[in-house]
């Protein structure tokens, strides 16, 4: 008997369920012995309080195309892993206990960042753990692509194809705000793909006065409309020089919504125009997967399956030079692939007349 736990962590994207699924159908057509597949409902919640579900066949049919998770998810932050929850419970003895009690032979993570530091800590504590490289925000190290990555860029990208016709009609400056805290990858692919003309990442500090270059530079060649894709981490070269402790002690007294209703307010008042600002929001991380993520995400949970049949635990399953890989837990977590500002694609942009405003 092969008894596999399972659960999706941190915010949901697209192809979760399709992820899932690759495992089960994996295992489930080349395992030599009878196999039982445990839900854990609402991430590591699940696994911490004993909420769980057996899961069958009939669970995972019909949800290649199903955005969202079957299984729910939740945010429980590393930072506080290891903390006692309020009733004094230890979380980490609680998911080790709940793991024995259900005598799994593996659990199979889906989550982001964060939720790799958590998988690493099982493994070091003796739990057979693989993991799938989940979020819109391509960020995770050791893979070239994550699935919802591209769901989460085609959804951005038709915001910012609407937005052209309203803002050509309406000679106006247009600022769509994409997903993308700590790292640009979304906005930036976006941007190019929806033919942003300034596009504003976190790793790239602007300078306001750069971007009002550029829309003047539009508006002398008779353009009628200028278009900002904003990573909602853009940060300014002023901000970007303060120390952390007095950054968050000027977002104390921040008066904006988000740094796009900022550039909004500074572009009014040395320009004139009438600025707009569009929030996409969570729309990027909702609806069905796209056709890449399908067969991508169906792909990493073989890949997953594989290295379950074989026993081969402690991986990440990542894509590297458009090959499967498997990554060491500990190489993963807590490491962020960032955008590099002087990457082949960003000067590419440039080339383009892309401004970074930098």
């Amino acid at each position: 008997m092969l008894r596999i736990g399972m659960l999706t962590s941190g915010g949901d994207c697209q192809a979760l369920n399709a992820a899932m699924r690759g495992v089960v159908k994996c295992v489930y057509n080349n395992a030599k012995d009878s196999v039982e597949f445990y839900g854990f409902e609402d991430g590591y919640k699940g696994l911490i309080y004993s909420k769980f579900h057996m899961l069958t066949g009939a669970d995972f049919s019909g949800i290649l195309t199903r955005g969202g998770t079957i299984l729910g998810t939740s945010r429980v932050p590393f930072k506080t892993i290891r903390e006692p929850d309020e009733n004094g419970l230890d979380k980490v003895a609680a998911m080790k206990q709940n793991y024995y009690k259900l005598q799994l032979d593996c659990l199979v993570m889906l989550g982001g960042n964060g939720s790799h530091k958590t998988a690493a800590l099982l493994k070091e504590e003796g739990l057979n753990v693989i993991t799938l490289p989940k979020t819109i925000d391509n960020d995770l190290w050791g893979t070239d692509m994550t699935f919802g990555f591209q769901s989460a860029v085609d959804i951005a990208t038709e915001a910012i194809d609407c937005i052209h016709t309203t803002a050509n009609s309406h000679g106006r400056v247009f600022i769509v705000e994409i997903m993308g805290h700590k790292v640009g990858w979304l906005p930036l692919n976006a941007g190019m793909a929806g033919g942003a003309d300034i596009i504003l990442i976190p790793e790239i500090p602007y300078d306001i006065n750069k971007v009002i270059d550029k829309i003047e530079e539009r508006d002398a060649r008779g353009s009628r409309f200028t278009i900002l894709a904003v990573a909602e981490g853009a940060i300014s070269k002023e901000d970007a020089k303060l120390s952390k402790k007095d950054y968050e002690k000027k977002l104390e007294t921040y008066t904006f919504p988000s740094v796009s209703y900022e550039l909004a307010d500074s572009i009014a008042k040395k320009t004139g125009k009438e600025i707009r600002v569009t929030v996409p929001g969570h729309m990027q991380r909702g609806g069905s997967p796209c056709p890449y993520d399908r067969v991508f995400a169906s792909r990493l949970g073989a890949e997953a399956g594989k290295l379950i049949l074989n026993g081969q635990y402690g991986y990440m399953v990542g894509y590297k030079n458009r090959e499967m890989i498997k990554v060491p837990l500990e190489k993963v977590a807590g490491k962020l692939k960032t955008v590099d500002p002087n990457s082949d694609i960003i000067e590419e942009a440039k080339l383009l007349g892309i401004s970074f405003g930098d």
